[in-house]
């Protein structure tokens, strides 16, 4: 499902790192979480939305591509994207 407009305004501006910023790993990263999180609320009334679960998965790899990079090229970003939108536990 897509973000309402209004709340995807408002993670990118918590997100990003300069003025006009939409398309930072951070700002890309708070993104698909929030549609992740939603996603698996989706599936807690839908079980048998397989085709939907495909997505989930596409997105939670890509996510995880993304922190990698963050990790590699920005260590201190890195650790405090995990915990503003507590990933790790």
């Amino acid at each position: 499902m897509a973000l309402v407009k209004e709340k995807k305004k408002e993670l990118i501006e918590k997100f990003k790192e300069h003025e006009k910023d939409t398309g930072s790993p951070s700002v890309q990263i708070a993104l698909l979480t929030e549609r992740i999180n939603s996603l698996s609320d989706h599936f807690k009334a839908h079980k048998r939305d397989h085709h939907s679960r495909r997505g989930l998965l596409r997105m939670v790899s890509t996510r995880r591509s993304l922190l990698a990079y963050l990790k590699n090229n920005d260590e201190k970003e890195y650790h405090e994207i995990i915990k503003r939108l507590d990933l790790r536990k």
